[in-house]
């Protein structure tokens, strides 16, 4: 199956039009408070974002020593870190962050059927118009996204007005204040064919994973559904 066209179906089904990683598209580069966020001009993203008491404050803390501990080890030898580095450092801690999450830690607000209908309301709401959604899931905790930015809106952007319409909302549904959100998101920008077909499939089996066999509040495109269950 091809994941990867010029073009959008034109047989009433969404094609993905995606292309692989253009180096000469239109770069963005925007340090976060945690992670480095590049943005492509038609760049395709796994994104993933937690609610704010998802993970004890020692784990982020302990993660951030251990990543500034291995970048501090290849400075020491005279160089800065590659991108290549760089991707696998990035992986690496987004990998211990997913395994963290999936443990349900913390007052898992999306566990609230309302507020997780909301919230995946939200993510489809703008769907074919501002972006264009491959594949997402709404986990207890946290959420995760396979997104492509449509011309003339940005990754941070969609970002902000998902978290701050549906903060807005879960926070009047649990009659509550405060912030519902991690400020700090996880994005990885999809290399190829092979890397997006990994990301949906892994955004849209997360549940499973989690050990949530019948959770409702996922999603993927129609013309790869049928390969995923």
């Amino acid at each position: 199956m091809n994941l990867i066209s010029d073009n959008k179906s034109n047989s009433g089904t969404r094609g993905t039009g995606v292309s692989p990683v253009n180096h000469g598209l239109k770069a963005c580069f925007r340090h976060g408070a945690y992670l480095p966020h590049w943005e492509i001009e038609g760049g395709v993203y796994f994104v993933t974002f937690r609610l704010a008491d998802s993970l004890p404050r020692y784990v982020v803390r302990s993660l951030k020593a251990q990543r500034k501990d291995i970048i501090k080890t290849i400075k020491k030898s005279d160089k800065t870190p590659t991108s290549v580095e760089n991707k696998s450092i990035n992986k690496l801690f987004s990998r211990k962050f997913d395994r963290y999450l999936d443990s349900g830690r913390g007052a898992c607000h999306l566990k609230n059927p309302e507020i997780a209908e909301m919230v995946a309301n939200a993510l489809c709401h703008f769907d074919g118009n501002r972006y264009f959604l491959f594949a997402w899931s709404v986990m207890p905790n946290h959420v995760h996204v396979v997104v492509r930015p449509e011309s003339g809106y940005n990754l941070s952007d969609i970002l902000h007005s998902w978290k701050s319409f549906t903060a807005k909302r879960a926070n009047k549904i649990l009659k509550r204040g405060g912030r519902f959100w991690q400020p700090e998101y996880y994005d990885h920008l999809i290399r190829d064919e092979k890397d997006l077909k990994r990301c949906i499939e892994y955004t849209y089996y997360n549940p499973e994973k989690a050990g949530m066999d019948k959770w409702r509040w996922r999603g993927c495109i129609s013309n790869i559904n049928n390969g995923l269950g």
